[in-house]
């Protein structure tokens, strides 16, 4: 056909979708029309213009792979944990057996904030709003009879997540699993705490320091591992604009590339192991535009500021959650309609793996009977459809794309909110100036030094980004009730046939079973093995030792989460937001 500069972009499209079929790496199924109908892998003239692309082709607004969801469908990926690690375990079962292609595990609270279930700050709240993890045991028990080489895991957790992921590997090393053969996904995710979900542990600089350890063990030791999942959807679900969660998402993730960076780590090593967490709202077509200008935006970035040369370092892969502050306790029924309509946007906008939300979890953690429904109907997007066929299909609708350039530039106008923040009279818009801002700081590991970071501490400083955030929900909260936005069931069409919904109550007996157990295991275990390990620990953080090997033997004689938390606050301290008035 000639060379690629010869070559039309639909043409150089076609040789990618050829060289893919070629190798395997198109699903033998039927791709045509519910009639019948063929259709093609994609559509588009000729040429079009570079912002936008074909399917595989930079910037990927158009998605990641030549042979969109022909080659591969989005990972159905449920989110669960509730109770104790039995009960938790019995429904990833259940998950898988209906056809679950990777786990997502919901910690309790006491866990995402590093506490024991016997911590008096626990009572009451152990196993409610996820699964109760106290040390490796539990952890083992969770995965029971689950080979964890060959499942995808996502934990959601991030103060508390270095403790947990160590907590992991020796679940796996205990089921004979070589750690380095994992492939999952850890949140990580230190800046969007402060910036809204507050699920801290320390300040921000000794997370980074952990953040920093663990990028440099899974980048050298467990290659498929995903260390970093940089979350939107608690911004989003705190009341952000798209815009913001879009802008303040990539932010984080350019400063933990600065972090990376600052660790003298190859970005296009490390830049794979960085995924992204995203909510999808109701508001359809805005939701396809915001995850097909964040794929823009990242590859650009990561090509023309930090240097990545590698594909897979510049993709932006991310996974979606329907959006659970859109549920209604109002009828709740409707939340199904509400979440087959935000699981489509995911779909439409190339996510890579999905979570739908139940109908009752506007009330209570998902019945079986809920969390079926909620897994059936990314099923029925994905088998009736036609959703896999076609790549990117709405990419060329003049509304999609100039709502997609519309958000893009509300997020580049933000990142220069950040930038300004920081010090730097850098903008974003030149990427010249903020590539040679990145060459001269490479290697310095104060956090000024880098232009985006130097702006998020701030932002979180002055609490620029919790302000923002609640300017906008409160202008939401005003067009809601002057019925200028509408919610179905909340303030119109509010007469109901409806009944009450059975819902899950996970008993208190399941807290008072969960201290027995851990008070146990504390009793059967070596304790001067214990004590060894986390002085240790501590020991390694007073020094530049990477922590997560120390952690490892911490974790293997049975410390507890609470254990390894308290004395890193000990060492480190606490955070305390300050006053805001």
């Amino acid at each position: 056909m000639g060379s690629d500069e010869q070559l039309t972009g639909k043409q150089r499209w076609q040789a990618a979708y050829d060289e893919a079929e070629s190798k395997g790496k198109v699903r033998d199924a039927d791709f045509t029309t519910l009639s019948g109908m063929e259709v093609d892998p994609a559509y588009g003239p000729d040429e079009v213009p570079a912002s936008i692309g074909w399917p595989g082709e930079f910037p990927y607004t158009r998605g990641l792979y030549p042979t969109g969801y022909r080659g591969r469908p989005w990972t159905i990926r449920q989110f669960a944990g509730f109770g104790n690690a039995v009960q938790t375990n019995e429904r990833y079962k259940l998950i898988l057996k209906r056809g679950g292609g990777g786990l997502s595990v919901a910690f309790d609270m006491p866990t995402l904030m590093g506490r024991d279930s016997d911590d008096p700050l626990s009572l009451g709240e152990v196993g409610h709003c996820g699964v109760a993890i106290d040390s490796a045991a539990d952890m083992e028990v969770l995965f029971k009879d689950i080979p964890l080489g060959d499942i995808t895991t996502s934990m959601t957790i991030s103060g508390p997540a270095v403790p947990a992921f160590c907590m992991y590997l020796v679940a796996a090393e205990r089921q004979g699993v070589d750690p380095a053969q994992l492939n999952g996904t850890l949140q990580t995710d230190i800046f969007k705490e402060y910036i809204a979900q507050k699920e801290w542990l320390f300040g921000p600089e000794p997370h980074l320091r952990l953040i920093g350890d663990l990028m440099e063990y899974t980048s050298s030791k467990i290659p498929a591992y995903k260390p970093l999942s940089v979350s939107g959807y608690h911004i989003r679900e705190a009341g952000s604009t798209a815009a913001q969660e879009l802008a303040y998402t990539l932010a984080d993730g350019f400063g933990y590339v600065e972090l990376g960076l600052s660790r003298g780590l190859d970005v296009d090593v490390f830049g794979p192991g960085l995924s992204f967490f995203f909510d999808s709202h109701i508001d359809f077509f805005e939701e396809v535009a915001k995850f097909r200008a964040a794929r823009r935006i990242w590859a650009r970035w990561m090509r023309d500021v930090y240097g990545a040369t590698t594909e897979k370092a510049q993709w932006l892969r991310f996974h979606t959650q329907t959006a659970g502050v859109s549920l209604t306790a109002q009828q709740p029924v409707n939340n199904v309609v509400r979440t087959a309509v935000e699981a489509l946007a995911a779909v439409m906008g190339g996510t890579n793996s999905l979570h739908t939300n139940a109908l009752d979890e506007t009330l209570a953690l998902p019945t079986d009977q809920s969390a079926e429904v909620a897994l059936r109907t990314q099923q029925v997007l994905m088998d009736e459809t036609g959703v896999t066929n076609v790549a990117d299909p709405l990419g060329g609708s003049w509304y999609v794309e100039a709502l997609t350039d519309k958000i893009e530039a509300e997020a580049e106008a933000i990142f220069d909110k950040i930038l300004q923040m920081g010090g730097s009279d850098l903008r974003s818009a030149d990427t010249a100036g903020l590539r040679a801002k990145v060459e001269e700081s490479k290697g310095t590991s104060g956090k000024d030094a880098w232009p985006i970071t130097a702006g998020l501490l701030r932002g979180i400083e002055d609490g620029w980004f919790m302000s923002e955030i609640a300017e906008a929900a409160f202008q939401y909260q005003v067009a809601l009730e002057k019925g200028d936005k509408k919610v179905v069931g909340v303030n119109v069409h509010t007469e109901s046939l409806a009944s009450e919904l059975e819902i899950l109550r996970v008993s208190h007996e399941v807290e008072r079973e969960q201290v027995r157990v851990l008070g146990a295991r504390k009793a059967a275990r070596d304790d001067a093995a214990v004590t060894r390990s986390l002085e240790a620990m501590v020991q390694a953080a007073r020094s530049d030792q990477n922590m997560i090997e120390p952690m490892l033997d911490a974790v293997r004689a049975e410390a507890t989460m609470g254990e390894i938390c308290d004395a890193l606050r000990e060492e480190w301290g606490v955070y305390r937001e300050p006053a805001r008035f």
